[in-house]
């Protein structure tokens, strides 16, 4: 009897430990699922975080077909060698192009890949490895690619003429919200790609040739071209920012200080200061006309011009809270404009100058232009 009772204790004894043994498992299962995220979603974007975490912006602008060939081992040389820390990549062209085999649906509808970099993944990698912040600049309303394929989305005159800038590049309609949806596609394969900032260019209404006769099907009046550009905008920026990309646009350096120049094209420089997570105005010397800041020849006074410029900024947007205001990152002339009455060589003196005078204005981001991607440590701090 005694044998008995005792095996039946033991048994009970071992079923005992069993249970705990499993209501300890469960505790530790669930102690885990609290540690482990419950969506791969990535955090959500905060202007806060990416004005204090992303690297502060000294950049140069890279074209497609650079990209492509072996000078980019050069200029991710000269990036390491000097304070340069970034690169805009041309990702879609002034006419359309997309510099790369994209897998997106609306792009190869549009038969608007170019290859010119052959492996956009190996490109990313070894820029990434390189420790460079890159941008991928997006052309939006200037489209002769988009037209061409969808002469719908076309903007034209009420003749039927395209309307083209002084080369010939025909636009799109920017009250078109198909339009819109397809630069956003762009953005969000750039964002899968691994770039670190959406920038977006040609970002409002066309202006000279035939521009002025353009028909939208839509309200075109200056306060109707904000709204639209306005629009475009926060759709946009709510999509990237969905996926934690900060979006950035190119604006002229004319727009800082006039309305007229603002209010034609949809830009407002206030008003997108407020709306994006950063803003490039294009303040080139050789683009402001004599007189402008005073000076008889802006392209030949690098440094004042900038600083004149920025400091408009600064007090344009001096209304605008910290918190809610965009980075300021200026792009600054790196070619000489030898069309200019009165032009300087644009060396590294020059460059200097302008730099200099970022930091002076009370900015510290800055990206050079070079059309054909042609850059030397000239003027450049060394590492």
């Amino acid at each position: 009897m005694r044998r008995v009772i005792s095996a039946i204790t033991i048994v009970l004894l071992i079923i005992f430990c069993f249970i705990v043994s499993i209501q300890n498992l469960n505790s530790t299962i669930e102690i885990a699922k609290t540690d482990v995220p419950t969506s791969s979603q990535p955090a959500a974007f905060s202007l806060e975080s990416y004005k204090t975490n992303h690297p502060k912006v000294r950049g140069i602008y890279i074209t497609g077909p650079t990209a492509g060939t072996e000078r980019m081992d050069d200029i991710i040389n000269l990036i390491n060698e000097t304070e340069l820390n970034a690169i805009v990549l041309d990702v879609k062209d002034d006419a359309g192009n997309i510099s790369f085999n994209m897998d997106n649906d609306l792009v190869k509808a549009t038969g608007a890949c170019i290859p010119y970099i052959s492996d956009i993944n190996a490109l990313m990698k070894k820029l990434k490895d390189n420790n460079i912040y890159v941008i991928a600049r997006i052309p939006c309303f200037k489209d002769p690619t988009l037209a061409a394929a969808y002469p719908e989305l076309g903007l034209r005159t009420l003749e039927g003429d395209a309307v083209t800038d002084a080369g010939g590049n025909a636009w799109v309609n920017p009250c078109k919200e198909k339009v819109w949806d397809y630069i956003i596609s762009i953005a969000s394969s750039c964002a899968d790609l691994g770039f670190d900032e959406i920038q977006l260019d040609y970002v409002r209404f066309p202006v000279g040739t035939n521009a002025e006769n353009a028909y939208y099907g839509a309200p075109s009046d200056d306060e109707s071209r904000q709204a639209y550009i306005n629009s475009f905008i926060k759709k946009i920026t709510t999509t990237m920012h969905d996926k934690n990309m900060p979006v950035t646009a190119d604006v002229f350096g004319t727009i800082i200080r006039s309305d007229i120049d603002s209010h034609h094209i949809g830009q407002s420089y206030t008003k997108l200061a407020e709306s994006l997570d950063c803003l490039c105005p294009m303040i080139y010397p050789s683009h402001y006309a004599s007189g402008e800041f005073g000076l008889e020849t802006p392209d030949a006074n690098p440094h004042d011009t900038i600083y004149y410029a920025l400091t408009g900024s600064k007090d344009v947007l001096s209304e605008i809270q910290d918190n809610d205001c965009a980075v300021i990152r200026p792009w600054l002339q790196a070619f000489t404009a030898s069309w200019v009455d009165g032009y300087i060589e644009y060396d590294g003196t020059a460059i200097r100058k302008e730099i200099d005078a970022v930091y002076e204005a009370g900015y510290d981001e800055w990206i050079l232009w070079n059309s054909k991607s042609n850059y030397s440590s000239d003027g450049l701090v060394l590492q």
